[in-house]
């Protein structure tokens, strides 16, 4: 379903596939030969934009968004993973972006790197080229470090630093306490 949001309307390839019940809103661009497969979210607020490159696959019940400050941009053969959620990031070309994983405002994966079933790339985090983020681990930092989940006091120390309430909500962090 393409659904104009905010005056602006989906723009989709000829030769590019939406499922009947995946939803596309707003100012998206849906690349050549790209499949957007069933129950997948495209959706673009404010002035975050999301567009996807040439032969992307968006899979099933993924949400991708584009948001105020933060638009989205998949490169070309980026394939995106059942119940993965990006949140205004860019993914360069021959990434792959499993099940499950989230992808936070403001971060980078770049090209040909892996982001696992359920891995995480945090807010304003980038990682490089050819990088990898194993099934449950966490990306955090610029350049990230990739960490297990039962490491959070040095996942909390790295993304205390990345301004999460700033970049994704707008406010600044509260003083301590």
């Amino acid at each position: 379903m393409l659904i104009e949001h905010q005056g602006r309307r989906p723009r989709v390839a000829e030769s590019a596939y939406v499922a009947p019940n995946a939803v596309v809103a707003g100012d998206v661009v849906v690349g050549e030969d790209c499949r957007v497969l069933f129950g997948a979210v495209l959706t673009a607020e404010g002035d975050g934009s999301i567009e996807l490159g040439e032969r992307c696959i968006v899979m099933e019940n993924a949400l991708v968004r584009g948001r105020p400050g933060h638009r989205t941009l998949l490169g070309d053969h980026v394939i995106v993973g059942p119940h993965a959620h990006l949140n205004g990031v860019e993914v360069a070309e021959d990434a792959f972006i499993a099940t499950g994983a989230s992808l936070f405002p403001g971060a980078t994966v770049g090209a040909r790197a892996e982001v696992r079933i359920n891995g995480v790339v945090h807010v304003n985090s980038s990682l490089p080229e050819d990088g990898l983020v194993p099934i449950g681990w966490v990306a955090v930092g610029d350049p990230a470090e990739v960490l297990s989940p039962d490491r959070h006091d040095e996942i909390w120390a790295i993304q205390e630093r990345l301004d999460f309430p700033g970049t994704v909500f707008g406010v600044e962090r509260p003083a301590e306490g």
